[in-house]
């Protein structure tokens, strides 16, 4: 029953990626506008932030999103297959769940913020009004 549960699943995921992904290109929102200064700073401050996700995840997509309208631009990371940035999730975060933003400040140090809402909610925080 397991492996026909899996199949199903992984089908399931086959099909209804490329839709989801045809959704997030077709929906994405317009991104807010800036003076070239403040984006200019903006772009500072994102350098040091990275978004953990999985390509056709509903949770990383609505993270992405929020990206695209606050005119972000954060580094995108892909944890899904096994590898080096996968491993960098776990063993930073503690969990290999996405959506992960890593914070890092400017000593180095990193914090590693999971869960969608608590990510559009910091972004949202940081730069909605910059």
């Amino acid at each position: 029953m397991k492996p026909f549960i899996r199949t199903f699943f992984k089908t399931l995921r086959i099909v209804l990626g490329p839709l989801m992904l045809l959704k997030e290109r077709l929906t994405r929102p317009t991104g807010i506008v800036r003076a070239q200064s403040a984006q200019h700073s903006t772009d500072l401050q994102c350098r040091n932030l990275a978004l953990y996700q999985y390509q056709t995840c509903p949770f990383c997509i609505k993270v992405r999103q929020e990206i695209s309208r606050l005119s972000l631009t954060i580094q995108r990371i892909d944890a899904q297959h096994e590898g080096r940035d996968r491993q960098a999730l776990l063993q930073g975060g503690g969990q290999t769940k996405v959506s992960c933003l890593k914070i890092t400040d400017d000593g180095g140090n990193s914090q590693w913020l999971y869960d969608s809402e608590k990510i559009v909610a910091y972004l949202r925080g940081r730069f909605a009004n910059a």
